[in-house]
């Protein structure tokens, strides 16, 4: 259930980027604001349509601009967590979460709405509505509602900006042990290298709508021009080292 992506613009940036996430793999895509992170995001969901793209899940096609295939987002089987959550204020954490299960009888959703949220760390609190959840609990529910759809890929999207940094990193905790339950590839978009470091197995550098360096983590953090892309000047002090006991 590997994702493959290509998507070549010249508006409202350019863009000339290609690369492939296997399942279960944690892809984040790392740049400046502006450096086409979460255009290539909108691509993969189907809410933005660059002048060239393909966009192939498991050998079937989202997107294929040359051939004239263009899924709308509903028919696309693909989870988004969005930097605010989106979550429907009117609706409670079970509702939320049950409002994208379409996949299960009426009568079964309520049920799989609950397991969705106890996997995330929410049991109990699923009769409340947004506003009486902290900011990191509505990143667990919106994690939840984009895993009910039994996405074929996992989209998250600057999903940890709104939230402290305490905070934070008890997410990223939670991230790390759900990912043991996550089969599919998942796109991290993020300008936090910290947060790219600690939960991808491999990083997309963009700078300018191109791709400067893609690779395992650890050594796109021991590229010298991916770090000065990231901002990132002094270089000998993430190149990697190796320790022993002898003497």
């Amino acid at each position: 259930m590997a994702l493959e992506v290509m998507a070549r613009a010249a508006a409202p940036i350019p863009l000339d980027i290609a690369f492939r996430v296997e399942p279960g793999e944690l892809l984040a895509l790392v740049g400046h604001s502006g450096a086409g992170k979460t255009t290539l995001m909108r691509t993969i969901a189907g809410l933005w349509f660059p002048q060239a793209a393909r966009v192939q899940v498991n050998g079937t096609t989202w997107l294929d601009t040359t051939a004239g295939i263009a899924l709308r987002p509903d028919q696309r089987r693909v989870g988004v967590v969005f930097q605010n959550y989106a979550l429907f204020p009117h609706m409670t954490a079970a509702q939320n979460v049950a409002s994208a299960i379409d996949h299960l009888p009426r009568s079964d959703r309520a049920a799989e709405a609950g397991r969705l949220l106890e996997l995330v760390n929410l049991h109990g609190l699923g009769a409340r509505k947004p506003a009486q959840l902290s900011s990191g609990q509505q990143q667990r529910v919106a994690v939840a509602r984009a895993l009910a759809r039994r996405p074929e890929a996992l989209l998250l999207d600057e999903p940890f900006s709104a939230v402290d940094r305490g905070t934070r990193d008890r997410l990223y905790g939670e991230i790390i042990g759900l990912r043991a339950h996550l089969a599919m590839p998942v796109v991290l978009v993020t300008h936090d290298i910290t947060e790219a470091q600690l939960l991808a197995d491999r990083m997309v550098v963009i700078d300018g709508g191109h791709m400067v360096a893609e690779g395992p983590t650890g050594a796109v953090m021991a590229n010298p021009v991916a770090l000065r892309a990231m901002g990132i000047r002094d270089v000998a002090a993430m190149l990697p080292a190796s320790m022993s006991n002898g003497r």
